[in-house]
């Protein structure tokens, strides 16, 4: 492979016109992360468990459980 030549090729243009506003389109139209309209306006709201859920959640560890697993880990 190291031997082989580059091979380049010339793909066509996308143009289906001489309009240049032909080729722009929109950045959200094609998945982008600059869509035209702001999105955080259209989210939903935050997660709320239900009861159920939250009973089964175990506690969350105390400042000191965390740095006694810490320092454990760190030896």
């Amino acid at each position: 492979m190291a031997d082989e030549e580059q091979k380049f090729s010339i793909l066509p243009h996308p143009a289906k016109t001489n309009n240049p506003a032909d080729l722009q389109s929109e950045p959200g139209a094609h998945g982008g992360l600059q869509a035209a309209g702001a999105s955080a306006y259209n989210a939903k709201g935050p997660y709320v468990p239900s009861q159920a859920i939250a009973e089964g959640l175990e506690q969350p560890k105390s400042r000191e459980e965390l740095k006694a697993e810490a320092a454990k880990l760190n030896s």
